[in-house]
């Protein structure tokens, strides 16, 4: 008997978070440290007839009567161009270059040789236009480019990537065409990059060199793939025997992988940077914090080579000179009208956004000086707090998002040097005592542990993590060796 079917309908409500071109505008100019930024407000004066630089002028010869610049709406102002008068008075030069007066003339931020012209972004998007990518294509790849840490790894999962791109910029993808995206990148020099892991990097390595390789070669090769694809666990603790077992191999089959394997880099990207030079770029700090004796602390937005933007006087004088004439406006007039608005919302919205990235920036940064007081004025690293993205979002009232862009690619002047902002955040780990120590002093610790230790009987990861934790530092063996290993710190066997 055969079965009818049914169609049900149902409805549900479901929230969805869209941001207005605005908002979208604002979080894209947040992300850019300040030297990017000089360049985006200089495309942009190129782009916007109605944006100009205000340059210094006498306020009371440009503004004697302000009320001249007002549009006159004599008929009642029931006109289409009414909101036009926002942009014509005494206001439209914005005070976004806050408190950068402070500074003399003479006193200029400090520039700092750390990277030659071509950055490491800017040479993987090189290699990415050798690729036919359609636009949306590109967006996905570039954003993949810029998600990569200073190691060339994702550490982030496409799933997360997909939500961002959703969220801040309107893009609409899945996993699984940025898992597409990705093999691209993969593809790029030096091999390695884009891994999400560090086996995955060493996987991509190999890859590259069994095509590259002759084929006498290949049988080396094969041994370690399957090295890292059955027995990675074991690779990594060492357990070389379980290897030579699982694999049924030689022991001068596994010497010889294992020594092969161990020349692979697990950080592409920074000896990509090394090899460009990297250390010989120039930084130019976001923000400036000086210190006085007296323990006061004053803080400024670095925008010294940032003009001061305002709305074109030529486009305000025609929008005045159309408003006069409205009555006998042809059509072409009023095309011509709407276009002048068009360009000076968008150039009025640009400064909102210019303006809005300053305030944010510096409540951020406040925020952090205010968390991490004792380091700005004594400017010794184990007076650092732990801290989190968390912490400074509920201190400056911001989202975590919205933190994590404003610390991502910026710098901070000190008396103490120049620091990245992700210089600042580190976990934190709880004493038996219950005081709360960062990471960043607990690695301190371990430094002075294995420095004096006995050269002749280095202690072993089970032995430091043993001494930490009489001293009151209850941390698993497995962090202390990421601690060891991140300080770039041997294995005891090579410490002898």
């Amino acid at each position: 008997m055969a079965q009818a079917s049914k169609q049900i309908q149902t409805q549900s409500q479901q929230q969805v978070q869209t941001l207005s071109p605005q908002q979208i505008m604002v979080v894209k100019l947040l992300e850019l440290p300040a030297i990017e930024l000089e360049d985006r407000v200089k495309a942009e004066l190129l782009e916007n007839p109605a944006l100009e630089e205000a340059h210094e002028e006498p306020r009371d010869e440009d503004y004697t009567n302000p009320e001249e610049n007002n549009i006159s709406t004599e008929d009642g102002g029931n006109t289409d161009y009414d909101s036009l008068s926002d942009y014509l008075n005494e206001d439209d030069i914005p005070d976004y270059k806050l408190q950068e007066n402070n500074r003399s003339k003479d006193e200029q931020a400090e520039d700092i040789p750390f990277a030659d012209a071509t950055s490491f972004y800017e040479t993987l998007k090189e290699q990415l236009g050798e690729h036919e990518l359609d636009e949306h294509q590109r967006q996905l790849a570039e954003y993949l480019i810029g998600s990569l840490d200073d190691d060339g790894l994702l550490r982030k999962s496409l799933e997360s990537i997909s939500d961002e791109l959703a969220i801040y910029s309107g893009i609409e993808t899945s996993e699984a065409e940025l898992e597409e995206i990705l093999k691209i990148i993969q593809d790029f020099d030096p091999p390695g990059l884009g891994a999400r892991n560090l086996r995955e990097c060493l996987q991509i390595q190999l890859r590259r060199k069994m095509k590259q390789s002759r084929r006498n070669d290949h049988s080396l090769l094969q041994t370690e793939m399957d090295i890292l694809d059955q027995c990675y666990d074991e690779f990594t603790r060492k357990h070389w025997d379980k290897i030579q077992q699982k694999l049924n191999i030689s022991e001068e089959e596994l010497h010889t992988a294992i020594k092969d394997l161990c020349k692979l880099n697990p950080r592409p990207g920074a000896s990509m940077g090394e090899a460009m030079g990297r250390n010989m770029q120039q930084i130019v700090p976001d923000f400036l914090v000086d210190t006085d004796d007296d323990g006061t602390i004053h803080l400024t937005l670095n925008n010294h080579n940032v003009p001061e933007l305002r709305i074109s006087r030529d486009f305000s004088n025609m929008v005045e000179e159309h408003t006069k004439n409205k009555a006998n406006q042809s059509k072409e007039s009023k095309e011509a009208m709407m276009f002048l608005k068009q360009k000076m919302d968008a150039a009025q919205g640009f400064i909102d956004a210019v303006k809005q990235r300053q305030n944010t920036l510096m409540t951020t940064m406040q925020a952090i000086i205010d968390l991490q007081r004792p380091f700005f004025l004594e400017g010794d690293e184990s007076l650092l707090k732990p801290m989190i993205l968390k912490d400074v979002a509920e201190r400056a009232g911001l989202d975590i998002s919205t933190v994590s862009r404003v610390s991502n690619s910026k710098y901070v002047q000190t008396d103490f040097g120049i620091y990245p902002l992700k210089f600042f955040f580190s976990d934190g780990y709880t004493r038996q005592d219950g005081e709360e120590m960062s990471v960043r002093e607990i690695k301190k610790i371990l430094k002075e542990c294995i420095d004096n230790e006995d050269s002749k009987a280095p202690y072993t990861d089970d032995e430091l993590t043993e001494i930490l934790a009489q001293k009151g530092y209850p941390i698993a063996r497995r962090t202390v060796a990421k601690y060891r290993q991140q300080m770039n710190i041997p294995v005891a066997r090579l410490r002898k």
